[in-house]
C-alpha cells in the first residue's frame, strides 16, 4: 500500500487466550507523509464514507479510525495472507510546532 519497508512489532509477552507467543511478531507499521499520506488517507476515509464518530477526535485535534477489511481499499485478496484489518492515525503538527 505504501510501497515502504513496514517495522515489525513483537508481542511483550504471551497471550494464551490470543494463541499469541512472548517475542512474536504481530504487527507492521510505517509513518507516511506528504502526497502519499493524502492519497491513503483519502482511501481509507472513502472506505468510512467521509463520515467519523467524535469518539475518534482526541483534545488536541488528532483523530484515527480503522477498517475491518484491506480488499475495501482495493487491494487484491491473496488466500496465503487471508483478510486483515487496518488502522489509521493521523497527527497534526507542523515542524517546530504542535498544534493545540
Amino acid at each position: 500500500l505504501t510501497k515502504q519497508k513496514p517495522i515489525t512489532s513483537r508481542a511483550r509477552y504471551t497471550v494464551r487466550t490470543f494463541g499469541i507467543r512472548r517475542n512474536e511478531e504481530i504487527s507492521v507499521h510505517c509513518t507516511v507523509r506528504g502526497p502519499k499520506a493524502m492519497e491513503i488517507l483519502e482511501k481509507g476515509l472513502k472506505v468510512k464514507e467521509y463520515e467519523l464518530k467524535a469518539s475518534n477526535f482526541s483534545t488536541s485535534g488528532n483523530f484515527g479510525f480503522g477498517i475491518d477489511e484491506h480488499i475495501d481499499l482495493g487491494l487484491k485478496y491473496d488466500p496465503k495472507i487471508g483478510i486483515y484489518g487496518m488502522d489509521f492515525y493521523v497527527v497534526l503538527a507542523r515542524p517546530e510546532y504542535r498544534v493545540a
